[in-house]
């Protein structure tokens, strides 16, 4: 059995645990182990362990990091130790018969990069994913790494393991941990709210940076997170603005912080789009208040670029070939087929732009006036902005019609 995900996710933990509920003895390395300078060496301990395994039957081998060694061969000299070490591994793999009593368990974090011999029936054919945990398994973990710690009454998990969607359980054993820093350095007996949102800003953007930024550039700052709080405002309850911050965090000079109502895993095209209007959101304000745009965009542009990219290149959402994909390794594709491509995608970014930017010059006034705020204050909460947005309509209501069954038109006569 093959555990696969990004890194955190518990892979070791699971087979760990399953080593536990079985009764069966638990043979725990690092393929990164059986790498080494010498020719030989790694296929020898790989044989020894695999004997140590069968002689104390029933046992479970896990191999952590197998991406180590079990990435595809490539032949000639320089890789000749680890094509060896991986034809042992194999060697191995298929010694065994229904008798042996032994389990062999792998954990990758890049599944794509293994040999495709090691995934071939009777080798790693059961391959599991173990991806961040959902809304209810992120409540669970952090109700695990709260167990025997101080909480204060205001305490709500559920909350924080909203406000941690995508984080993996070793970040929220992590967030758990700072916040009880926090608590520590301040000298409290509890752990309160306060100190867990402290704590996961220390996750999600960084260390707080002590930069000294000039006049000139904290008022284009504030304008561009005031550009990014107000298009999320308005295109309704797509992207909920929780927290906007002109404080530097990490590679951050600022940052807007969105919290979903709800998880979700399908978006329509309309949502797509107005998720690159939020995103563009700071370039466009940098441009409608002072007439050029910095290099402070340049994540926006990089998130903006990829999901244009996507909508075109395997959503099937552009007006050029709106049934079909249009990825970029087919080779297949004409050199006017990947032509009208890169164009439809540049169509899409430009349109939310121009959006962003219709939108903006429309509200210039709450944009002023959050701008200001963020200079006075540097960081406003979600109350706050409410205070000053509640009363402007939302502009676009995409995500309150997801689902919506359409009428179909009266049959004539």
């Amino acid at each position: 059995m093959l555990l696969y995900g990004p890194p955190g996710t518990g892979k070791t933990l699971l087979a760990k645990a399953v080593a536990h509920e079985s009764g069966a003895k638990f043979y725990s390395q690092s393929a990164s182990a059986f790498v080494e300078m010498f020719a030989g060496l790694g296929a020898s301990r790989i044989r020894k362990l695999f004997q140590e395994a069968r002689k104390n039957a029933p046992a479970i081998v896990f191999i952590d990091e197998l991406d180590a060694v079990g990435t595809a061969r490539q032949g000639g000299g320089f890789h000749r130790e680890h094509d060896q070490t991986l034809n042992q591994l194999l060697v191995e793999l298929d010694g065994f018969d229904e008798s042996a009593q032994v389990v062999v368990m792998g954990a990758s974090n890049r599944l794509q990069d293994l040999d495709p011999a090691l995934l071939r029936p009777g080798r790693f054919d059961r391959q599991v994913l173990v991806g961040p945990p959902d809304l209810n398994g992120r409540e669970a973990i952090l109700r695990v790494h709260t167990r025997g710690k101080p909480l204060s009454n205001d305490i709500d998990l559920v909350l924080i393991a909203r406000q941690t969607a995508g984080l993996t359980g070793a970040d929220l054993a992590n967030i758990c941990n700072e916040a009880a820093i926090f608590a520590g350095r301040q000298e409290l007996n509890t752990i309160g709210m306060a100190q867990f949102e402290g704590a996961m800003e220390r996750v999600l953007a960084g260390l707080q940076q002590r930069r000294v930024v000039t006049e000139k550039e904290k008022r284009i700052l504030a304008y561009h997170e005031a550009g990014h709080a107000l298009m999320a405002h308005l295109m309704g309850d797509l992207m909920p603005i929780q927290k906007v911050t002109i404080v530097a965090r990490g590679d951050a000079l600022g940052y807007a912080y969105f919290l979903p109502l709800e998880e979700r895993y399908l978006h329509t095209k309309e949502e797509l789009l107005d998720v690159m209007k939020v995103a563009l959101g700071g370039r466009a304000a940098e441009e409608i208040v002072f007439g050029r745009v910095t290099n402070g965009a340049a994540n926006d542009l990089e998130k903006v670029t990829e999901i244009a990219r996507s909508m075109v290149f395997e959503f099937g959402m552009s007006e050029v070939a709106p049934s079909r994909t249009m990825r970029a390794d087919n080779h297949a594709l004409s050199e006017e087929t990947k032509r009208m491509r890169d164009s439809e995608q540049a169509r899409l970014t430009d349109l939310a732009y121009e959006e962003a930017q219709r939108l903006l010059v429309k509200h210039r006034v709450s944009l002023d006036r959050l701008a200001g705020a963020l200079l006075e204050k540097e960081t406003l909460s979600r109350e706050e902005l409410l205070a000053m947005l509640g009363l402007i309509e939302p502009e676009s209501r995409a995500s309150e019609t997801v689902g919506t069954v359409r009428a179909l038109p009266a049959a004539e006569g």
